[in-house]
């Protein structure tokens, strides 16, 4: 039998039975943690896999059909004598050596005398013997025929051990194999059934706390297990590393001119920096700075990338330069993406691509809303941008240089952060520009240094060149201070400040119209501002009859609408059916899968609207794509009704033209009064233009005195708020209105049109 030993250190616990001195097992009970601890056990467990006995949650009874094949194999025969269990050790486990038996049997005799002197019966002898033996042949078997080898065999026990348990595997402690019990809640069980500790000993080592919450050997065995594949996807780990942002004084744009071979001496790391600049010091020096820094690194010999614009999407043509194959876990995608990093002249280069490739890969699959798929849209995006600025960033790189690139405006989107938060790892100097403080950059990265500035700035291209810069006084710095502060969150817009816009139809009472029509739009109900994008409330509504039959009070409420709106129209149709339209013939190609292909639509030499404000334009297509989308338009996507649309719109009239370019989303809205009369009906084309403009923000009123259906007949989802105010009256001719545009009325005809009866 061999004796208990205690350890120097942790590492005794790996020597072989040769090189312990003095010579014996080693037999430990863990309570606590700390990181020496926490590497220990993932080795220990690792070799007791491996070499030995891993337990987790207890030991099982024996069943009663191992005791049966038990007894059916070697009799119910006891006999307590040390020759007894040395012959029956022999026959039950006939891989054990003679001298393994001799020691197991010896220490199964002493552990059974020691209990006879306990005053333990007989019975109870022979069933404690009995239970040794099914768990040395169903448990153990594996380590009984290694004991006394020179490599010692390692038992694991995880949990609160019990008496038996605990006898046995001293048992085989001292018959040859070591003992590590892990006690995740403290030792006071194990003290019940060994109160003198003379089985084992207590590990004490300094800075060790208690187990931490979900400990266990599962999770010991995934980590080892994602080491394993980790090795496996890295493959050969480069040489050096990087040591980032460690070295800078806090002068970023000073660092970053710093030459690499100048920030340090070990080289064991490149000396790269990673960081971003949020605001600005001072206005008026700020581009010129910028371009300073950039000329710096030019005439330094430095390569260097600016960009000032999102980065633009792989195109089909990048996305199938990548190589890559069906897989069913994100390991295997990542494994084979990574096979695209191949720098065969630079061994050292693609190491280093490899691994951090890897990690950040690996970083992105444990989030909760990723799945494979968009695991690989987002390796792929990685590997076609880095392969897009490659031949400028890395091209014959060479230890220690370190290039450097710029991003003016900050990520915008979480593949952009990725992106950045791979190459803030490589061997080029990241520097990412954020002047205005009201744009923010969505990348978080703990290896990220960052550096806040006072003041904010809009600069929306960094100057290359020394003409690019543009320089404001501090007078203008001033007035856009005060800008800001005036229009910001209060109430109060400057002229044309948002580019974007929706709108929501109000439903009104018919007294309110006349309310709402001279109102701007921000004072109107439900006008709100949501990310940029301001919800126009606009007036959408058919009002029948004529209020008391009274024509000439009718007429007059007409010319005082008219002194907000420049636009009448008398009959239908507006849209004359012989009207030029250049761009028809092509519209088919404006359309793909429903989409609108605003590029072909813009470069048509007949496109029409190239002379608006560029944020109208896209407004105008916004809602052109809305139009057909929604299928507001009977026929739409049945009958070739969607080609109608896009012709229509993209010739409408000058006058209309000039109406939607002057609209500021916060202020007044254009008006426009259709006049239906007669039985004449709104043609199609007609309806697509009133549609369309209520989407732009128009407020429309049909003005039905007939009350016919004259309106209704092309909308299919445009429910039109009717107002019926009056009797029907037919055949009427309206007076010339167009005179009236934009001129008060001096009478007060909306007092009388709009007076309730009593």
């Amino acid at each position: 039998m061999l004796a208990h030993q205690k350890i120097l250190n942790l590492e005794d616990f790996f020597r072989d039975s040769n090189n312990r001195s003095p010579k014996g097992i080693y037999f430990y009970r863990i309570n606590g943690l700390n990181s020496e601890i926490n590497n220990f056990i993932k080795k220990y467990y690792d070799m007791a896999r491996k070499n030995g006995v891993v337990i987790e949650g207890g030991i099982p009874n024996p069943t009663n059909q191992n005791l049966a094949y038990y007894q059916e194999t070697m009799g119910t025969y006891f006999q307590m004598q040390e020759s007894f269990m040395q012959n029956n050790l022999r026959k039950w486990l006939p891989r054990m050596n003679p001298t393994q038996c001799n020691a197991v049997a010896s220490s199964i005799y002493v552990t059974l005398e020691h209990l006879k002197k306990a005053g333990k019966s007989e019975s109870i002898l022979k069933n404690i013997y009995m239970k040794f033996m099914c768990w040395l042949y169903y448990k153990f078997e594996r380590i009984t025929s290694q004991l006394g080898n020179c490599q010692v065999p390692k038992i694991l026990y995880e949990g609160d051990i019990s008496n038996h348990e605990l006898l046995l595997i001293s048992v085989l402690a001292h018959a040859g194999s070591d003992v590590v019990l892990l006690q995740y809640q403290g030792d006071s069980n194990y003290l019940k059934l060994d109160a003198q500790s003379a089985l084992s000993e207590k590990l004490n080592l300094p800075n060790m706390t208690a187990f931490p919450e979900g400990f266990c050997l599962k999770q010991i065995r995934e980590d080892l297990q994602q080491e394993v594949m980790q090795k496996r996807l890295y493959g050969n780990l480069p040489d050096i590393a990087n040591c980032t942002n460690a070295w800078i004084s806090g002068d970023i744009f000073e660092d970053i001119r710093k030459v690499p071979a100048q920030r340090g001496q070990d080289t064991r790391f490149f000396y790269n920096c990673y960081c971003r600049v949020s605001g600005v010091e001072d206005k008026q020096a700020y581009a010129s700075k910028l371009y300073h820094v950039y000329s710096d690194l030019k005439n330094a010999g430095r390569r260097i990338v600016v960009l000032d614009t999102p980065l633009a999407q792989p195109d089909a043509s990048e996305v199938s330069m990548i190589q890559r194959r069906n897989s069913m876990k994100a390991e295997d995608l990542i494994q084979d993406l990574a096979c695209n990093l191949k720098y065969p002249s630079n061994l050292q280069l693609q190491r280093i691509l490899i691994k951090n490739f890897v990690d950040i890969m690996l970083e992105a699959s444990k989030k909760a809303d990723m799945n494979l798929n968009k695991l690989m849209n987002y390796g792929i995006c990685l590997l076609c941008w880095l392969k897009r600025h490659e031949s400028v960033l890395l091209k014959n790189w060479k230890f220690p240089d370190i290039s450097c690139l710029i991003y003016l405006g900050g990520c915008q989107n979480e593949k952009e952060a990725m992106f950045f938060k791979f190459l803030g790892r490589l061997p080029i100097d990241i520097l990412i520009l954020t002047p205005d403080l009201n744009q923010t950059c969505c990348l978080q990265d703990n290896l990220l240094y960052e550096q806040h500035l006072p003041d904010s700035l809009v600069l929306k291209n960094f100057p290359r060149e020394i003409s690019e810069i543009r320089v404001g006084t501090m007078a203008y710095h001033a007035e856009r201070e005060l800008d800001t502060l005036l229009y910001q969150d209060s109430g109060i817009y400057r002229n044309q400040q948002y580019q974007k816009a929706d709108i929501l139809t109000l439903r009104t009472t018919y007294e309110e119209i006349a309310l709402y029509w001279r109102e701007d739009v921000s004072f109107r109900p439900n006008f709100e501002i949501i990310n940029q994008t301001v919800q126009i409330p606009v007036l959408w509504a058919k009002i029948c009859g004529v209020k008391d039959g009274d024509v000439h009070a009718y007429w007059d409420s007409v010319k005082a609408l008219m002194a907000e709106s420049p636009y009448v129209i008398y009959r239908p149709p507006f849209r004359q059916p012989n009207a030029n339209m250049p761009m028809k013939p092509r519209v088919v190609d404006f359309l793909t899968c429903g989409k609108l292909e605003r590029d072909k639509i813009k470069a048509d030499r007949y496109y029409a609207y190239g002379f608006l404000r560029p944020e109208m334009q896209e407004h105008m297509l916004d809602k052109l794509q809305l139009l057909i989308d929604k299928e507001f338009i009977k026929g739409t996507y049945e009958n070739g009704t969607e080609y109608d649309i896009l012709a229509t719109i993209l010739h409408l009239d000058i006058s209309l033209i000039r109406e939607i370019q002057k609209f500021d989303f916060t202020r007044k809205n254009p008006k426009l009064i259709y006049i239906l009369a007669n039985e004449k009906m709104m043609s199609l084309e007609d309806s697509i233009i009133m549609a369309f403009l209520h989407l732009i923000g128009f407020d429309i009123l049909f003005l039905v005195p007939t009350g016919y259906q004259s309106v209704e007949k092309y909308f299919q989802k445009l429910e039109i708020e009717e107002h019926q105010i009056g009797q029907y009256l037919y055949d009427l001719r309206p007076p010339d209105l167009r005179k009236y545009a934009g001129k008060q009325v001096k009478s007060n005809p909306f007092g009388k049109f709009f007076k309730k009866k009593r």
